[in-house]
């Protein structure tokens, strides 16, 4: 199991840009809540704007990233000729996509609900066209194994990020208040959340220029009939992507258009600014998702690929289940990364968490018929879970509001999910470890179950006293049957003492 710690080992870097960034990130989350009025809508706006551009972030990278992966390790294929192709590909697309929402952005934005603020939908456009660009170089470094780069360029990006959201949203306003002349050409107040957008432009064009040795010192080529064998692998992926992002979008675009109330986008805010609380689970499914895609592509061919591609799964679903615990028990503290004004959508945590865990484990399944370069089957299954999200947020919202937003995602993944797992056992079997597995969900039920008895109005410190003891339990469990003490080579030279 040695490519198992080499994927422990990659998990942990990439883990740490994403962990370390996105909890970075949180200090957005209290910032723009404190300083966008709930009532406002502004955070609305924010949650609204960034799922479309999620969105068509998947559109302009086509399924590239995982061709990329699947063509540059494969036999007969020249690296460089795969990678050449491909940047060529989405930098044109990128660039076409760019002209065309420039050349009608005033329609384009009074579609979207921007009539008055077309600026956020030209902004986000070139945010989007440029970060797709940039994914092919990081997919890059991901398939070197260059994972300390592909880290520092992430953190770099949230640091330059958060330090001008507090330059334009903290320092400046009160420099404004006492002096408005000593920044009048460089803040407006009336800007507003507009800042939010122009700043992750500057970042993420600044991030470009870093990828100079990437994008340089090899002769570009571009090979039409390698790039369609990649994009007929890579055209399911595309599909399956749309519906992925929906499953975790569709309700942030959806909601302005069903929910017919005037309060429609200060609601949206507040289930955005809830959901972020439940990042956590997504701070681990990036961190796994970076590490593990070029971990299963490169060791493919190795004998025990299945039996490593087992035991990952047992021990994610341990640790998500294990953060989904965390943030729980210890909630009480968590919420304050929000303002008050947005804590009535916290009882929306546990539900997003649980389709993360979904989504989780469905992409662990996806991996079987990307290796048998079957990756239509990824598209069903995607598109079956991204119709049941999309009919049941255009169902249910008008009557139940966002939180028919949390069920509608649970839902759509678990369907998702099931199919891949029963479909893959006949298609490409792997002998997962089901009792192990359901033994520690059962735990992880009785656990959180218990705490929900524990009454609200309790002291905080009592709650998170009975909250630590019952993680505990589930940690002395996990250490007990899969990860003894006795194994690691410090409490080695102890017992031999």
């Amino acid at each position: 199991m040695a490519n198992l710690k080499s994927l422990a080992k990659d998990t942990a870097i990439y883990g740490l840009s994403s962990i370390v960034g996105r909890f970075l990130n949180y200090l957005l989350v209290p910032l723009y809540t404190a300083k966008l009025s709930a009532a406002s809508g502004g955070y609305g706006i924010i949650t609204n704007v960034y799922a479309i551009t999620a969105l068509m972030m998947v559109v302009l990278t086509y399924g590239m990233e995982t061709g990329f992966f699947r063509f540059a390790n494969k036999k007969g294929y020249n690296p460089h000729r795969v990678y050449s192709t491909i940047l060529t590909s989405v930098a044109t697309t990128s660039i076409l996509f760019l002209v065309l929402v420039l050349s009608f952005l005033t329609p384009i934005a009074g579609l979207l609900g921007y009539a008055d603020h077309p600026e956020y939908i030209g902004i986000m456009a070139a945010v989007v066209a440029l970060d797709a660009f940039q994914s092919i170089p990081f997919s890059y470094l991901r398939q070197q194994n260059r994972a300390l780069k592909f880290a520092s360029l992430k953190l770099l990006f949230i640091v330059m990020n958060i330090s001008l959201n507090l330059l334009y949203f903290v320092a400046f306003p009160a420099i404004y208040a006492h002096h408005p002349q000593w920044i009048e050409g460089i803040y407006n107040p009336g800007v507003g959340v507009g800042y939010a957008f122009g700043i992750n432009l500057v970042c993420t064009a600044s991030i470009t220029v870093f990828f100079w040795p990437e994008l340089s010192g090899f002769r570009y080529v571009f090979d039409y009939r390698l790039w369609k064998e990649i994009m007929r692998y890579s055209f399911p992926i595309l599909i399956l992507g749309l519906a992925g992002i929906l499953n975790q979008t569709a309700d942030k675009i959806i909601f302005p258009f069903v929910y017919d109330a005037p309060d429609a986008r200060m609601q949206l805010g507040i289930y955005g600014a809830a959901s972020k609380i439940a990042m956590v689970m997504a701070m681990l499914l990036q961190a796994f998702r970076y590490a593990y895609e070029p971990f299963v592509f490169n060791n493919s061919n190795q004998k025990d690929s299945k039996q490593a591609n087992a035991a990952a799964m047992k021990y994610f679903i341990i640790f998500t289940l294990m953060a989904f615990l965390a943030v729980m028990f210890y909630l009480d503290l968590l919420r304050y990364i929000i303002a008050p004004a947005y804590w009535s959508g916290l009882r929306v945590v546990p539900i997003v968490m649980v389709a993360e865990i979904f989504m989780g484990i469905y992409f662990n399944l996806s991996f079987w018929y990307k290796l048998i370069d079957q990756t239509h089957w990824g598209a069903w299954f995607s598109l079956i879970g991204c119709s049941l999200i999309i009919a049941l947020n255009i169902w249910l919202v008008p009557h139940y509001g966002y939180m028919a937003c949390a069920w509608a995602g649970v839902i759509g993944y678990g369907v998702s999910m099931l199919l891949s797992y029963f479909i893959g056992q006949r298609k490409n079997p792997v002998d997962y470890d089901l009792r192990s597995i359901a033994r520690y969900t059962s735990l992880a039920v009785i656990l959180y179950f218990l705490f929900t008895l524990v009454p609200a109005e309790w002291d905080i410190f009592l709650r998170l006293a009975i909250g630590t003891l019952l993680l505990g339990i589930f940690v002395a469990y996990t250490v007990k049957h899969d990860f003894p003490l006795d194994r690691l080579p410090f409490f080695k030279k102890r017992s031999r003492r």
